[in-house]
């Protein structure tokens, strides 16, 4: 878990690009992942300034302007970014509310550079250009997944979503897919590939880094699972708690 940083980020009302005019491609990827999660799901889209961008003399991951999607999940709220994916903001369970209305630790927390932001409620998603399916939004996509699943009456018993992890020279890169119970066993959607339900084989088991490997068709360096409580369909307020906020995933 990240060490809770005690300085207060001020929200700044930072200066929002005109409508009339193209947006960046990172607040059109925010706007297309807010689509994605529907309206019964908990999400705003923000911009956040940096003050430690990456840079020629700086390795570090977020751009001087970020726009990314703060939503609620599982009890907590997560922060998608077309740079690295999908991460827990919250840093404790229980506390959605304070962190719902003082998000600005929490940005703090995840890079002492954001030191500015402002919600963009006003965007207008009609506005910002296409250019396909958001990068790097797995955990959305497999959010998504479920609720199409579901709206078009499919079977979907316990669904969890499955992160996991593989260790490359470019650092630990993740992936998430969604899981499922049916009445013949479980099956497992990789909603960057296909919305066609693969069938696990009974015989692996519950261990979830065997379950990822053979999803991955290789070896993964760890695997967690971060259970949708629903009663065979998603009802907005009734995610479950997440215990142990797993690391970014796509």
């Amino acid at each position: 878990m990240r060490t809770l940083c005690l300085l207060l980020l001020v929200a700044a009302a930072a200066a929002s690009p005109a409508w009339g005019e193209p947006a960046p491609a990172a607040l059109s990827d925010a706007l297309a992942a807010r689509a994605m999660l529907g309206t019964d799901v908990w999400a705003r889209v923000v911009r956040i300034e940096n003050a430690r961008p990456r840079g020629a003399w700086r390795r570090g991951v977020y751009p001087k302007t970020v726009y990314g999607l703060v939503f609620e999940l599982s009890g907590i709220l997560w922060f998608y970014t077309d740079t690295d994916g999908t991460q827990s903001l919250s840093l404790t369970t229980g506390t959605l509310g304070r962190d719902r209305a003082d998000p600005g630790r929490l940005f703090l927390a995840l890079d002492p550079g954001f030191r500015a932001w402002g919600w963009l409620d006003d965007a207008p998603p009609s506005r910002a250009p296409s250019r396909g399916r958001p990068p790097n939004a797995c955990f959305v996509e497999s959010v998504e997944a479920l609720k199409r699943r579901i709206s078009a009456g499919g079977d979907a018993r316990s669904p969890q979503l499955l992160s996991y992890y593989v260790d490359t020279s470019a650092g630990r890169l993740g992936h998430t897919v969604l899981l499922f119970g049916t009445a013949v066993g479980l099956s497992a959607i990789d909603a960057e590939s296909s919305d066609r339900p693969v069938s696990l084989p009974a015989d692996l088991g519950a261990d979830l880094r065997t379950v990822a490997a053979y999803l991955r068709g290789g070896p993964v360096s760890a695997a967690r699972a971060i259970p949708i409580l629903c009663a065979r369909q998603p009802v907005a307020g009734q995610w479950a708690f997440l215990a142990d906020p797993p690391a970014p995933a796509g």
